[in-house]
C-alpha cells in the first residue's frame, strides 16, 4: 500500500463514555427540609444528644397521688428529663412506718405522714408540696339528694339550673346519722339500749320513699387508718367534730395524765363511726368511679382530685359531665397537702422537677389538682378556670369556712392505733 493510500486512513480515535451522575430519589429529596429543620430545632433546645443519654430509674413509693405520676403525659415529661419513676403503691402511713431502704423518694398524700418520714431521716432531704385537695365523700345522686331530705346536705348551685354535682355536708349532723342515735322515720326503740331499731338505715332517713330501697346503714366506706392518709385525716376529722371543733390535745395541757384521758375517750366515741363498716385498702376512688361503684358503697372516702379528673376524663370522652356521681364537701372541711420527699440525691431531681417545671404542674391542673404556683396567693383560679373551659361545673367555696386541724402527731397517732389496732412499725436496715 502506498504512502498516500496509508495517510487517507485516519488513526483510531479513543473516546470517553460520558457517565449520567444519579437523582436523588424524589422522596429523599422532599425529606431532607423536614430533617433539616428537625436537627436544627434539637440544636436549639439542646436535646441533640437526648437519645443517648441516660434514663435513670427512682424508686418510689406512693399513695394516692401516684395517679398523677402514673399519667402517660406525666412519664413522657419526665423520659424527656431522662427520669423513669418505679412506684410501689402503699398508704401514706404505710409508707411513713415500712423500711424505706433502696428508696429514692417518697409521696405521702399528707403532713403527719411526711413528718414520721422527715423524722426518721439521717441526712438533709429535700422536698416540695407542689399542690393541694381537699377530702370530700364520693357518693350518687339518689342518695345525696336523701342527705338533702334528711337536712344534713346542701345542694351547690349548677349554672343554668341543671342537675348540680356538688352538695355541702353538714358534718354534726352527719355524725348525728353515723352514731347509732339517730331516729329514722317510722323507728322506735324495742329493745331498750337508747338505740331505734332500723335507725341510721337509708330507708330509715327516705331513701326509699324515691322509688328504690336501701335497708343498710348508713356508712361511709374508708381505707385502712392504720395505712392511709385519707382514712387518718377522715379520723381527725370526725375527732375534731366529735370535741366540739377543737383540735384534740390542745386541753388541759398542764395535766398530762388527764390530756391522754380525754384523748383516749374520745377515740373510743368516734371508734363505731370507722370500725362498724370495716377497714379497706386504699383503693377507695378505683372502687368508687367502676361501673359497680353505687353496689359497692353509697358513700367512699376520696380526694377532690380524683372526682375531678374522672369528670374531665368523662366530658372529654362523651361529651357530657357524669351527674350520677356527685360530691360532698364536709363542713368543717378537711385539707390535705401530699409532700414529694427526696431520700437520695437521685431523687433530688425529681424534687427540682416538681418545683421548676411548669408543664408538670400544668399537667396537674389538667388532673384535678389544686396546684401552687410560686408568686400567687391562690391554688384554685387556674383549676377552676380549666374546669370551666372543659364543660365541667365549677365547685363552690363554702360560705362557712370552717377548717377542721389536725391534732399533734403524738395524739393523732394514739388516736390511730386505738381506733385501728395498727402493727408497730418496721424499723429501717442499716
Amino acid at each position: 500500500m502506498s504512502h498516500s493510500a496509508r495517510a487517507a486512513i485516519e488513526e483510531p480515535r479513543l473516546s470517553t463514555r460520558q457517565v449520567r451522575r444519579r437523582r436523588a430519589p424524589r422522596h429523599v429529596v422532599v425529606a431532607l427540609p423536614i430533617a433539616l429543620a428537625g436537627l436544627i430545632a434539637l440544636l436549639i433546645s439542646g436535646n441533640t444528644l437526648r437519645p443517648f443519654e441516660r434514663i435513670i430509674t427512682l424508686e418510689a413509693r406512693m399513695a394516692s397521688k401516684s395517679d398523677f405520676f402514673k399519667d402517660p403525659e406525666v412519664r413522657r415529661l419526665l423520659l424527656g428529663h431522662g427520669i423513669r419513676v418505679d412506684i410501689r403503691r402503699l398508704g401514706s402511713r404505710g409508707i411513713a412506718t415500712q423500711s424505706l431502704t433502696g428508696t429514692d423518694v417518697v409521696f405521702p398524700s399528707g403532713q403527719p405522714a411526711a413528718k414520721i418520714i422527715l423524722d426518721r431521716q439521717d441526712r438533709s432531704v429535700r422536698s416540695v408540696r407542689p399542690f393541694v385537695t381537699p377530702l370530700v365523700l364520693g357518693t350518687f345522686r339518689d342518695y345525696a339528694d336523701t342527705l338533702v331530705k334528711a337536712r344534713v346536705a346542701t345542694p351547690q348551685r349548677a349554672p343554668g339550673g341543671g342537675p348540680t354535682l356538688y352538695y355541702d355536708l353538714d358534718m354534726p349532723a352527719f355524725m348525728g346519722l353515723l352514731d347509732g342515735t339517730h331516729a329514722g322515720r317510722g323507728t322506735a326503740d324495742q329493745d331498750g339500749d337508747g338505740h331505734a331499731e332500723g335507725a341510721d338505715t337509708w330507708n330509715g332517713i327516705g331513701f326509699d320513699t324515691r322509688g328504690r330501697s336501701n335497708s343498710g346503714r348508713v356508712l361511709v366506706r374508708t381505707s385502712n387508718v392504720c395505712e392511709s392518709n385519707a382514712a387518718g385525716t377522715y379520723l381527725s376529722l370526725l375527732a375534731f367534730v366529735a370535741n366540739r371543733n377543737t383540735t384534740p390535745g390542745t386541753e388541759h395541757v398542764n395535766d398530762p395524765r388527764l390530756a391522754q384521758d380525754a384523748v383516749t375517750d374520745l377515740a373510743a366515741r368516734i371508734k363505731p363511726l370507722i370500725s362498724l363498716q370495716g377497714m379497706w385498702a386504699d383503693e377507695q376512688a378505683d372502687s368508687y368511679l367502676s361501673d359497680l361503684g353505687e353496689s359497692i358503697a353509697p358513700i367512699s372516702l376520696i380526694y377532690e382530685h380524683q372526682y375531678l379528673a374522672h369528670q374531665i376524663a368523662h366530658h372529654d370522652r362523651t361529651g357530657r359531665q357524669d351527674t350520677d356521681r356527685v360530691l360532698l364537701y364536709p363542713t368543717p372541711y378537711a385539707l390535705t397537702e401530699p409532700q414529694l420527699i427526696s431520700l437520695t440525691d437521685r431523687g433530688d431531681r425529681l424534687v427540682q422537677l416538681m418545683q421548676e417545671d411548669e408543664e408538670l404542674r400544668e399537667r396537674a391542673i389538667e388532673l384535678g389538682f389544686r396546684v401552687r404556683f410560686s408568686g400567687e396567693d391562690g391554688t384554685s383560679e387556674r383549676l377552676n378556670a380549666y374546669l370551666g373551659d372543659h364543660g365541667i361545673q365549677v365547685p363552690a367555696a363554702n360560705p362557712d369556712q370552717s377548717k377542721s386541724y389536725e391534732p399533734g402527731l403524738e395524739v393523732l397517732e394514739r388516736i390511730i392505733d386505738y381506733v385501728g389496732t395498727c402493727p408497730p412499725p418496721v424499723q429501717d436496715t442499716p
